[in-house]
């Protein structure tokens, strides 16, 4: 009775029907995988909860697609014209991020295809090379600390061309003015620099100088973000 409750009506006699047992169990072991690279994702890098829960749920639900292709040409066909109708209304994400999701994607293919041993140890291995990375820094650049975006304001009858150009050279190693926008009708200006500090030490400095050639209006001193859409 639990067999024919669980066999397709389109399923033939030729056709190989997956038992129930193996079903529940190829689909545990790819939750497992899953909870486990969600677990290391989280180590040490920015995340939010939608992410990974879809990260823990994401093996186990390319396993199940695996599974029911079972070797099925026409099947398989279908199956990638209905993933291609789905778009993505989030953000663009980050390298990692895209990484990480193909990982999760190709421990499932294998946990569906029987494979759970290799499944497992595919799981094991990339996950332990990904939270090695991510414990020693592996990528990240050691002058990350000094690169700062500054928005500063100054007064109309400045030239915002030259103002700042003898302090930028004093304490920054490399500066680009990147926008100016008029503000308050006209009366101010508000400009963007990213820019690399010489010394973290000497902020502060930098900033009462930048005060004193202002005026004394608003300056924003940042850490400079990384563009979200390059990998």
């Amino acid at each position: 009775m639990l067999d024919s409750l669980f066999k397709g009506i389109f399923d033939t006699e030729t056709s190989a029907t997956i038992a129930v047992t193996d079903f529940l169990l190829c689909v545990g072991v790819a939750l497992l995988v899953g909870l486990f690279l969600a677990l290391v994702y989280t180590y040490k890098s920015r995340y939010t909860m939608s992410f990974v829960v879809t990260l823990a749920i994401l093996p186990a639900v390319v396993c199940v697609v695996i599974m029911m292709v079972n070797g099925n040409v026409g099947a398989g066909v279908a199956v990638a014209g209905a993933f291609s109708l789905v778009r993505f209304r989030s953000v663009p994400g980050t390298a990692k991020e895209i990484g990480t999701i193909f990982l999760a994607m190709g421990a499932g293919l294998i946990c569906g295809m029987g494979y759970l041993g290799y499944g497992v140890l595919f799981a094991l291995v990339l996950g332990a090379c990904m939270l090695v990375y991510n414990m020693i820094g592996f990528g990240s650049t050691k002058k990350a600390c000094l690169e700062k975006t500054l928005r500063i304001t100054i007064p109309e009858d400045l030239n915002y061309t030259e103002v700042f150009t003898d302090l930028m050279e004093k304490y920054t190693s490399q500066y680009e003015l990147v926008q100016v926008k008029t503000t308050n009708l006209g009366s101010l200006f508000k400009l963007v620099y990213n820019l690399r500090l010489k010394d973290a030490s000497q902020e502060k400095e930098f900033i009462d100088a930048l005060r004193c050639r202002n005026g004394n209006l608003e300056i924003n001193m940042a850490r400079q973000e990384n563009n979200m859409f390059e990998l």
